[in-house]
């Protein structure tokens, strides 16, 4: 490559690093669905993924793994920017057989004891799975220490959670891969749920807000949270792409309302359990 467009190219470079940290310094955010599992400790230190999150602008993360311990590294080195999340799963592969392992049930009273969290899951389970013992003692918990509940459920178990416990704080992982009508007839029926709109790239995927979604942002403005839901570790090097694309069709939205989703939303989440 030329002399000359290296050094054009480490210009462009450098000055859109500094429009993304002035929009990071601009909007700071909160990333309500983050992993920090087993394959990704062992590629990514817990002080480069802490770094990857300060460079985002990121000024919390809520972070759940499997299995926990990825969670722990995190938070002791950056407690003023993880917010600890037990995951009921201890490796990779638990999402569909963690509902019928009773050894669960221990593990979690046993974190829950010797740690703070501020919520459970995430966790996956559909229709009446949720009605399983390891499930109900998941739940459980969540109401004896007060903790709001991670929840990637179909709308079946969504419902059987609300009536069970009509009091649970339920951030709903992905808004359920539901519609905006089914979003909001159930954000209408439950005034304790949340959504988190990790994967749901399809309401702006052109850059301009979708119609139908805005008029859910704008009937549910204190509902919303981001996530960038970093499953495997490549998709931790897209955390800030991820922070850059929402930071863009948030300029769309009314201020107060753009501000709410970015982060004020998880604030007041995380003030009902107490963080």
């Amino acid at each position: 490559m030329p002399t000359r467009f290296k050094l054009l190219l480490l210009t462009t470079i450098v000055l859109a690093g500094h429009a993304v940290s002035a929009i990071a310094e601009e909007l700071p955010l909160i990333d309500a669905h983050i992993h920090y599992s087993h394959d990704a400790w062992e590629v990514l230190s817990p002080e480069a993924a802490v770094e990857l999150l300060r460079r985002a602008g990121i000024k919390k993360a809520l972070v759940s793994s499997s299995s926990d311990e990825g969670t722990q590294k995190l938070y002791r080195s950056a407690p003023d920017l993880v917010v600890p999340v037990l995951r009921p799963y201890r490796k990779r592969g638990e999402l569909s057989s963690w509902i019928h392992d009773d050894s669960v049930k221990g593990m979690l009273s046993d974190r829950l004891e010797a740690h703070r969290y501020a919520g459970i899951g995430e966790f996956h389970a559909d229709g009446e799975q949720i009605e399983l013992p390891v499930p109900q003692h998941l739940l459980a918990l969540a109401q004896q220490y007060n903790l709001f509940l991670h929840a990637h459920v179909d709308m079946d178990a969504l419902q059987r959670i609300f009536r069970a416990h009509p009091d649970a704080l339920v951030l709903w992982a992905h808004a359920g891969f539901e519609s905006p009508e089914t979003i909001a007839a159930a954000m209408d029926r439950y005034p304790n749920l949340w959504a988190d709109l990790s994967f749901r790239e399809e309401f702006a995927f052109q850059g301009t807000i979708e119609d139908r979604w805005r008029s859910l942002f704008e009937a549910f403005p204190a509902r919303f949270l981001l996530g960038t839901d970093t499953y495997t570790p490549e998709r931790w090097f897209y955390v800030s792409e991820y922070a850059d694309w929402v930071r863009g069709w948030l300029t769309q939205l009314p201020p107060l309302l753009a501000e709410n989703i970015a982060y004020r939303n998880a604030e007041a989440l995380l003030t009902r359990v107490g963080n």
